[in-house]
């Protein structure tokens, strides 16, 4: 199983399309709200060089806003 972490904040509409994109698709994943969570937020800059939400990590690899193509890809999921 892919270890898969998304990096949100509040009032993001495509924090929360990423994250019932997931649900859909059945993915498990870890949420870091990065206006709570400041070592989360020092994660996703410092060694994702990410400043923006939504970001998702897939096994290390970072995905900067909403690209479902990317995240199908990296997630192995085909339609």
């Amino acid at each position: 199983m892919k270890k898969v972490e998304v990096y949100t904040q509040p009032d993001c509409p495509p924090c929360s399309i990423v994250k019932q994109m997931l649900q859909h698709y059945s993915v498990a994943f870890t949420e870091y709200n990065i206006q709570e969570d400041f070592k989360a937020r020092d994660r996703l800059v410092y060694d994702y060089n990410a400043y923006s939400t939504p970001t998702v990590v897939v096994d290390g690899v970072a995905v900067v806003g909403f690209d479902p193509e990317k995240l199908q890809e990296l997630l192995g999921i085909q339609e």
